[in-house]
């Protein structure tokens, strides 16, 4: 269904497009907020799995043996 998607030429369309939407002054800055905000959903990411290897070694160190 999407086989081809993001062909060069479509991605040149998409990016004619937002520049002629937001313009080249506006997209620099689009592109760098929306960088900031993938590194931070990935960090948040990382650090909940992080926290939660050490909540699953918590609960195995507490179980008696």
């Amino acid at each position: 269904m999407f086989e081809g998607l993001l062909q060069p030429t479509h991605l040149l369309v998409i990016f004619a497009i937002a520049l002629l939407v937001f313009g080249p002054k506006k997209l620099p800055e689009l592109g760098k907020g929306i960088g900031e905000g993938i590194r931070g959903f990935k960090s948040a990411i990382k650090e909940r799995e992080d926290g939660s290897d050490k909540t699953i070694t918590a609960d195995h160190d507490s179980i008696p043996r």
